[in-house]
């Protein structure tokens, strides 16, 4: 009989009690690119639809619980974690960068537990790194037959045959966020005795241990799990075949071989309080050996006004690209509207300083036509003159756009069939050529080894991975 589960990351949840209107907590919300303050009703919808699952019996959080630490934000949250074991369901966390609070110097990280006022923020009580374990104990350690206390990891059955390893790494950040030796001997040791038992294991971990784009981990590496390179090693040496990862706030899912032709898949899922929120809902099915993942998306937010628009433009409206895209047909019309609509985005000051000049730049830029592009890389991309002629009628921005929009969604917008995907491409592919002539020294330090720019874009044209990073059925 098959086993299903939820995964939920990256909740980031602000209770109501933690902020009042404002600019504060306004920019605070642009700032993190997620729809903070509805955080408490979007958790609700989605829980609404976990619990909605007969099926289901567990619910997985892997980390970034609240926003920044603070102990309202904690015990709010935990209200609604007990609310849905009250419904007789199982809820399993680890804890991450966003669940401690430096404040007051005791703690490493770089987050401090806030209430946002009208005008300002106010101190309020903090949760510290050492606070985490017994904070949650009740979700996910009490129930584990192994707990590694120096960490707050975990080892529990799921299911009978089936065994989950959740990871706690909750580094600050910008230090070591992983398991320290002797984690990853206990670690091994679990695995050992799972494997021993005939259990299948799965494991989950906030951080990456499989970059999303290879840009990312040469860019940002300390993002990444501490230690993700023997992480990788040791999962494929053990026959562990999936790790559940959130942070990037990124749907996608990578697949991993090393030498010998031994493999796991990375599934990142997106954080909930994102445009494109969705959660995995997960099937192991016994008889064939096999995991199932999914996604779900919220159509409409619980319990919030939302002025007649679905969850994904309401959210949308709130993140960086949607403040752009819904101010740009102000930017002709109503230059004071244009410039309050990307606050927090373009610097305002500036633009009311110097209107003239920059609504001249920026028309100029809304008014390029996708054509331009394509003059510049049409020795590369392969387009027909019809094409060429076309793209002098398709506006350039909305297609960029397009590009940003899906880039935490995963599953690009271009393939290579279409006509974008030629375009810049094609663009790409001159800068690779001049960069082989040139060699200009601050381009190849952006690129990972080995790596060209046309290398970089393609991951965020399609999905060049595993065909769909919404669903998969992978092989234990």
């Amino acid at each position: 009989m098959s086993y299903t589960f939820y995964l939920l990351t990256d909740p980031h949840y602000l209770a109501h009690e933690s902020w009042v209107e404002g600019d504060p907590v306004n920019g605070r919300e642009r700032g993190d690119q997620i729809a903070l303050k509805a955080t408490p009703e979007i958790f609700d919808s989605f829980t609404e639809k976990f619990l909605a699952d007969g099926d289901a019996d567990t619910l997985l959080i892997t980390g970034d619980l609240v926003n920044a630490g603070s102990v309202i934000d904690h015990k709010s949250f935990q209200q609604r974690l007990d609310a849905i074991k009250a419904q007789g369901r199982r809820v399993w966390v680890t804890t991450a960068t966003h669940d401690y609070s430096s404040q007051g110097g005791r703690d490493e990280n770089i987050f401090n537990a806030v209430r946002y006022t009208a005008t300002g923020t106010e101190d309020v009580e903090s949760v510290y790194k050492t606070d985490l374990l017994p904070l949650y104990y009740d979700y996910g350690p009490a129930d584990a037959d192994s707990v590694h206390e120096a960490s707050g990891s975990y080892s529990a059955k799921l299911c009978e045959g089936l065994r989950l390893i959740m990871i706690n790494d909750n580094g600050n950040g910008r230090s070591h966020c992983g398991l320290f030796e002797d984690g990853m001997q206990w670690l091994s040791d679990e695995i050992d005795k799972a494997n021993a038992a005939g259990e299948t294991v799965l494991t989950a971990v906030h951080h990456p241990v499989i970059s999303p784009w290879p840009i990312y981990s040469h860019l940002v590496e300390f993002e990444m799990y501490g230690g993700y390179k023997e992480l990788s090693r040791l999962l494929c040496e053990k026959g562990v075949r999936v790790i559940f990862t959130g942070h990037t706030h990124v749907q996608n899912i990578q697949k991993y071989t090393d030498g010998q032709g031994r493999f796991f898949y990375d599934v990142s899922t997106t954080a909930m309080s994102t445009p494109e929120g969705k959660m995995r809902k997960i099937v192991f099915d016994p008889e064939t050996k096999t995991l199932h993942v999914t996604s779900i998306g919220i159509e409409t937010i619980k319990g919030l006004d939302t002025h007649g628009k679905s969850a994904k433009d309401y959210i949308y409206s709130l993140n960086f690209i949607g403040l752009l895209e819904n101010a740009l047909p102000d930017l002709k019309t109503d230059w004071n509207k244009f410039v309050d609509g990307v606050r927090g985005l373009l610097p305002t000051d500036k633009l009311q300083a110097h209107p003239k000049l920059w609504k001249t730049g920026l028309s100029a830029v809304n008014n390029l036509k996708m054509s331009l592009p394509a003059k510049f890389g049409k020795r590369y991309n392969g387009l027909s003159r019809a094409e060429i002629r076309d793209l002098r009628q398709m506006p350039l921005l909305p297609e960029v756009i397009a590009v940003v929009r899906r880039v935490f969604a995963g599953n690009g917008p271009f393939p290579p069939e279409t006509v974008q995907y030629k375009v810049f491409t094609g663009v790409t592919q001159r800068v690779d050529h001049i960069q082989e002539r040139l060699h200009v020294k601050k381009l190849a330090a952006l690129l990972p080894e080995g790596q060209t720019l046309t290398d970089v874009l393609l991951p965020f044209l399609y999905n060049n991975r595993t065909g769909d990073d919404d669903e998969i059925t992978i092989d234990l």
